[in-house]
C-alpha cells in the first residue's frame, strides 16, 4: 500500500510574490497567519482573512497551526521548535498542530542571488544547529501573534491592550472579567498593523511549555506506520528508477546493452548518467545507467539484465590494508602543522614521563534506515522536487544548475527523513532524481536498495592518529601532540582550497588546547578514491575516541584515577576561545561538571565483579557537553556486554527535556552500534561490504540493560542535541573493557579487535 505525500500546507507555485503566497494561504486555511517581516505587504484590509506571515495560522475555532521550518530526521526538530512559537503565543499545547513548511527563497533584496524567505530562517538541518539558529527568532514569531491578539481584544473591548493578559489560547481583561478565545479574536487580529517595535519576551520563569517533557506531535503516527516519509512520495504519472552505479571509484561506463533490460515488463526507457571527473566537485557520485519504469520492482528487475561494461578508474590499486600503511609511513615524517603553542619539541625532551600510542578509525557508512531516495519533475518552466532532504537549499542550487530554471521556479519539499546522520547534507540523489525526470520528461521517483546505499556513501574519513604527551616529575601535563594521518571529508569541495584539508578533521581549539603551553596539531593528507563526507559529530566522533582513551592509557601508567586526571587537567572553571562550530567559547567548569555528574550517576569507584569494568569519557561537541560512565562486562575470549550507560549532558536550557533525553539514548545506541561492529573496508577500488550481513549493526540483544540520562539545569541558551551524545560513547566503552579485563583496544571496530587480541593474552 502506498501513501500520498504532498507539501504541508498549502501548495504554493514557485515565484509567487509574497502578496499572492499570501492571499493562497488565505484561500486555503483562513484565520490568522503570523509571521515576522510581512506587516508591511500584508495587513491592510484588502488582506481581509488576515494573512500576516509564515508560521502561525489560527483557525476561527480555535485550532492553531504551527509551521516546522527545518527538516526532521529523528531529532525531533518538528516538535521542538513549535514548542518555541507555542511558548510565546501562550498557547494551549493541546490545540496546536504541526505542519512541515517547503522551502522558502526569495531574491536578495540587497543583491544579486537569494536569501531565506521566511523571515530569514536558514530551513537545513546539520551541525545541531536548528534549535540554537531559530531559539529567538521562532519565539518573536509567538510573541509578536500573541500582540497582534491582545490589540484586537483590547479594540473589541475599548480598553487599552496594556489591561489585557492571555492565559493559554484566550484572552483576559481581568478588570471586568471578560475574555476571548483565540479563535474568536483572529480574524480581527488579522487587520491589525503591527507595533513597529520588537515584541516583549517572556520571563522564562513563566514559561509551560518550554522545559516540559513533550511527546514527538507525530510519534503516534510513526510507530503506527502513517508518517510520510521520502520514499512514500507520489504524484500523478509517477515513474520509478533505479540506477546501475559504477562499483569503482571515479570509474565510468565503456559501454552497456539494455536489450534484455527494455524486454522486462513495466520498463519503459533506460537513461545514460555520467558523472563528473574526479577532480570536480560531485553532481552524482558515480556514473550510472539508470532503468526507469511503472514499479521500482520492475525497474530493479530491468537492472538486473542490464549489461554494462566499467572502466575502472584511477583507483583501481586502493585496498584498504594498504591505505592503511602508506598512514603508517606518513606518520614517519613530518607534517603539515596547523597549530603549535610554546615548543613542544623542547617540553617534550625535558617531560619526566613520556606517552605515545595510535589508534585506527576505519571508513563507517551512514547507513541511514531509509535508503536515498527522492521525487523530482522537471518542465519545461518548473521543477518540483520531493524528498528526504537534509538540507534543501542546497538541492535548490543543484536542480537549478542542471535545469538551468530560476531557482524560484523550483519547489523543494521535505518530508520526514527516515535518518540523515549527516549522509543527506549532499544532494546527489536529487541531483540523479533531475536528471532522470529531465531525460525522460515525467516525474520519476529514484529509489536506493540497501547495496546502493553502502556502496555509494560519504564515508566518515578513515586515518590513523598518533598522540604524544609529556608529563612533569610532579605529574603535571607540559608537552602534547596530535598527529593525523587520514584522507581529509574535504575531498572534491569546491569551497576549499586543498591546503586546509586539514580543517575538517582536526580542530585546534579541542580538549586539551588552551589547557598545556606546549601543544601541536599536525596532518597528514591521504590519497583515497572514496567519497567523504559528515558522519554525525564529524571529526569529534574520531578525536574523542582518541584523546579520551588516552588519557586513560596515561591516567593507568601514572597510577592515577581517569576521572581525577580529567578534572585535573581541567583545572579551575573558565572560558577559552574555542573558533570553530560550537564556539565561541569552550568552558572547562562545564566540561568537569557532566563528568562529575555522571561518575556520580554512574557509580563511578564502586566495587564490580571480576570480568567486570568502568569506563568514563566526555567530549565539548558543538556547543554541548556529554559525560558517559559505561559499565561493562568482557568473558575470557574477547566477548563484551554493556550492562550500564549513565549519560550526562548540559546543552544550556533543555527545550524539551524528553526530546533531550531520547537523542542521549539514541547517541548511545549509535556509538556502541558503530564502535563494536561496523567498517567499510575497500578491495581493488571498489566498497567489500553491501548490506547488514557484511555490515553489522548493533542488535537489540546488544543493547545495554539500563541506560540513564541526567540533564544539567541552565539557563544559558540551548544548543541542539542530535550530535553531541555520541562522540563520548567509544572511548567510554574502550575505558571500561580495559578496566575489565587490562586489554587497550586502539582500533575501530571494537569486536572483533578485542577477539583478537584477547587471543594473544
Amino acid at each position: 500500500m502506498s501513501r500520498t505525500v504532498a507539501a504541508a500546507g498549502p501548495q504554493v507555485t514557485p515565484g509567487l510574490s509574497r502578496r499572492d503566497f499570501l492571499r493562497v494561504s488565505v484561500a486555503v486555511g483562513g484565520g490568522l497567519l503570523v509571521g515576522l517581516g510581512a506587516a508591511e505587504e500584508s495587513s491592510r484590509p484588502d488582506t481581509a482573512e488576515g494573512q500576516l506571515g509564515y508560521f502561525v495560522r489560527i483557525d476561527p475555532d480555535g485550532k492553531v497551526t504551527l509551521g516546522a521550518p527545518n527538516p526532521d530526521m529523528g531529532q525531533g526538530v518538528r516538535t521542538s521548535l513549535p514548542m518555541l512559537i507555542a511558548e510565546e503565543l501562550d498557547v494551549d499545547w493541546r490545540d496546536v498542530r504541526v505542519e512541515q513548511m517547503p522551502l522558502g527563497i526569495m531574491r536578495n533584496p540587497a543583491g544579486e542571488g537569494y536569501t531565506w524567505k521566511y523571515d530569514g530562517v536558514s530551513q537545513g538541518a546539520g551541525g545541531s544547529t536548528s534549535v540554537s539558529e531559530n531559539w529567538l527568532l521562532l519565539r518573536q514569531v509567538g510573541a509578536r501573534a500573541r500582540e497582534m491578539l491582545l490589540l484586537a481584544a483590547a479594540r473589541r473591548w475599548q480598553v487599552d491592550a496594556s489591561a489585557c493578559t492571555t492565559e493559554p489560547s484566550r484572552v483576559v481583561h481581568r478588570a471586568s472579567g471578560r475574555f476571548a478565545s483565540y479563535g474568536e479574536l483572529a480574524s480581527a487580529a488579522a487587520v491589525l498593523k503591527p507595533p513597529a517595535t520588537a515584541p516583549k519576551l517572556k520571563d522564562p520563569a513563566t514559561f509551560h511549555i518550554i522545559g516540559k517533557p513533550t511527546r514527538l506531535v507525530d510519534g503516534r503516527e510513526i510507530v503506527t506506520g502513517g508518517a510520510g516519509f521520502g520514499i512514500d512520495a507520489r504524484l500523478p504519472g509517477l515513474l520509478h528508477a533505479v540506477l546501475a552505479r559504477c562499483p569503482s571509484f571515479d570509474g565510468g561506463i565503456a559501454s552497456y546493452d539494455a536489450s534484455e533490460t527494455l524486454k522486462v515488463p513495466g520498463v519503459r526507457q533506460v537513461v545514460r548518467l555520467d558523472a563528473e571527473p574526479g577532480d570536480k566537485p560531485y553532481t552524482i557520485l558515480a556514473a550510472a545507467v539508470a532503468v526507469v519504469a511503472d514499479s521500482t520492482w520492475a525497474a530493479m528487475q530491468g537492472r538486473e539484465r542490464l549489461k554494462v561494461k566499467w572502466t575502472p578508474g584511477p583507483f583501481a590499486d586502493e585496498n584498504t590494508a594498504t591505505f592503511e600503511q602508506q598512514c603508517t609511513a606518513a606518520l614517519e615524517k613530518p607534517g603539515k602543522v596547523v597549530r603549535n603553542d610554546g615548543d613542544f619539541n623542547a617540553a617534550l625532551a625535558g617531560a619526566a614521563r613520556t606517552f605515545q600510542a595510535r589508534y585506527w578509525l576505519p571508513y563507517v557508512s551512514h547507513c541511514t534506515l531509509e535508503p536515498q531516495n527522492c521525487v523530482a519533475w522537471v518542465q519545461a518552466n518548473r521543477c518540483e522536487i520531493i524528498g528526504p532532504i537534509q538540507m534543501p537549499g542546497s538541492a535548490s542550487r543543484m536542480a537549478a544548475r542542471l535545469t538551468g530554471l530560476d531557482r524560484l521556479n523550483i519547489d523543494v519539499r521535505m518530508t520526514r527523513l527516515g535518518g540523515g546522520f549527516g549522509r543527506r547534507l549532499t544532494a546527489d540523489y536529487v541531483a540523479e532524481a533531475v536528471l532522470v525526470s529531465k531525460a525522460v520528461k515525467a516525474p520519476v521517483q529514484v529509489v536506493w536498495t540497501r547495496e546502493d546505499d553502502l556502496r555509494n556513501d560519504f564515508y566518515r574519513p578513515a586515518g590513523l592518529h598518533e598522540l604524544r604527551a609529556g608529563f612533569d616529575a610532579e605529574g603535571r601535563l607540559v608537552a602534547w601532540t596530535h598527529r593525523l594521518a587520514s584522507a581529509s571529508k574535504y575531498y572534491r569541495r569546491d569551497d576549499v582550497n586543498p591546503e586546509d584539508d586539514w580543517a575538517s578533521e582536526l580542530y585546534p581549539d579541542d580538549f586539551p588546547a588552551g589547557l598545556v603551553s606546549n601543544y601541536r596539531l599536525e596532518y597528514h593528507s591521504m590519497r583515497s578514491g572514496a567519497a567523504r563526507g559528515s558522519w554525525r559529530a564529524p571529526a569529534h566522533t574520531a578525536n574523542a575516541f582518541v584523546v579520551q582513551s588516552f588519557l586513560d592509557e596515561i591516567a593507568s601508567a601514572l597510577k592515577q584515577d581517569p576521572l581525577a586526571l580529567r578534572l585535573a587537567l581541567l583545572g579551575s572553571a573558565r572560558e577559552l576561545k574555542y573558533e570553530q562550530h560550537g564556539g565561541p567559547l569552550f568552558d572547562t567548569g562545564r566540561l568537569a561538571a557532566v563528568l562529575r555528574l555522571a561518575a556520580e550517576k554512574g557509580e563511578w569507584g564502586k566495587p564490580l565483579p571480576a570480568g567486570h569494568g568502568r569506563g568514563i569519557a566526555g567530549h565539548f561537541t558543538f556547543g554541548g557537553y556529554v559525560a558517559h560512565v559505561v559499565e561493562a562486562e568482557v568473558d575470557a575470549h574477547g566477548s563484551v556486554r554493556v550492562h550500564k550507560v549513565t549519560g550526562a549532558v548540559d546543552c544550556g536550557r533543555a527545550v524539551n527535556p524528553l526530546g533531550v533525553e531520547a537523542q542521549v539514548q539514541s547517541g548511545i545506541i549509535d556509538g556502541l552500534s558503530h564502535a563494536l561492529h561496523p567498517e567499510i573496508t575497500i578491495r581493488d577500488g571498489q566498497v567489500v561490504q553491501g548490506n547488514f550481513n557484511d555490515y553489522p549493526l548493533l542488535r537489540m540483544a546488544e543493547a545495554p540493560t539500563e541506560v540513564a540520562t541526567w540533564i544539567v539545569p541552565s539557563e544559558r541558551d540551548p544548543v541542539g542535541m542530535g550530535e553531541c551524545p555520541l562522540p563520548p560513547l567509544a572511548p567510554a566503552l574502550a575505558n571500561a573493557i580495559f578496566a575489565a579485563r587490562g586489554i587497550r583496544v586502539r582500533r575501530l571496530p571494537i569486536a572483533p579487535e578485542l577477539v583478537r587480541l584477547s587471543a594473544k593474552a
